[in-house]
């Protein structure tokens, strides 16, 4: 079976991670296989939202310490396969913000260490009750600075410093409260649940979607007054897409939008 599945349901991709003997840890094969299927969607026009998953009992238990530990035996010591390890990591978690689509994350079970960072990185997150978040790699010794890129930008401050200091697990309400996840639904209902918000999400213009979900991540790193300078652009190139004004019009006369993208 491949390491990563993937089908699609109209105008929605389902990735799935699929290792659950391994609790689909990021080995070397499935960032890999991660980097490659996004690479495939941002040239797919046919899908607008992307919905992530995992196999087995876990969403993802983070990066395959048997692996990490095997570079050991290099004669740096690993320093240049744990360099080369956590840079296509950030290029898998950097490429979920800049894929056009939305993604929705669908964690179970855990999501630890570059397992929470993966549910960080996604633009929304729908958990199933009982699933228990991460970032514990400091009870190892190893501090998760790379997770703690994502998880810093979606929790607040002192909050993901208690996380990544202390090793400790949150639960789906915590993670609610501190914005990690949308919200936490059954078990039975989770997968339901994650194609009902990306039916809602394919049924917007995908134009405005993609040009919104870009000008999300860009704004944010400006300071206030940029920030308004350059979405005051986005705001015109939307309004000049012939679909705009399309939309525009249909609300105005109190009729459905005839979209022809």
């Amino acid at each position: 079976m491949p390491i990563l599945e993937r089908h699609d349901t109209g105008p929605v991709a389902h990735l799935r991670l699929n290792a659950p003997e391994r609790l689909n840890a990021l080995s070397d094969a499935m960032l890999a296989a991660l980097q490659q299927a996004l690479e495939t969607l941002a040239e797919d026009r046919g899908i607008r939202v992307v919905l992530l998953s995992g196999e087995g009992r876990a969403f993802c238990a983070g990066h395959d310490l048997k692996e990490m530990q095997a570079a050991r035996r290099a004669a740096d010591g690993g320093a240049a396969a744990f360099a080369d390890l956590f840079a296509r990591c950030a290029r898998v978690m950097t490429a979920i913000r800049d894929l056009p689509q939305p993604v929705i994350a669908l964690p179970h079970g855990i999501a630890t260490a570059a397992g929470c960072q993966l549910v960080a990185s996604c633009d929304m997150a729908i958990a199933a009750t009982g699933t228990r978040f991460g970032v514990n790699g400091v009870n190892i010794g190893l501090f998760c600075s790379t997770p703690m890129v994502a998880l810093s930008r979606n929790v607040p401050r002192k909050q993901a410093f208690e996380m990544l200091t202390t090793g400790a697990m949150i639960d789906c309400a915590r993670a609610a409260d501190l914005g990690l996840i949308n919200r936490a639904v059954p078990a039975d209902r989770l997968q339901a649940e994650g194609e009902a918000l990306a039916t809602t999400l394919a049924a917007k213009l995908d134009t405005a979607i993609r040009i919104g979900k870009r000008a999300f991540y860009r704004q944010l790193e400006l300071p206030l007054d940029a920030a308004y300078d350059y979405t005051a652009g986005v705001m015109v190139e939307n309004m000049l897409e012939a679909q705009t004004d399309e939309g525009i019009r249909a609300f105005l006369e109190k009729r459905p939008p005839a979209w022809q993208e």
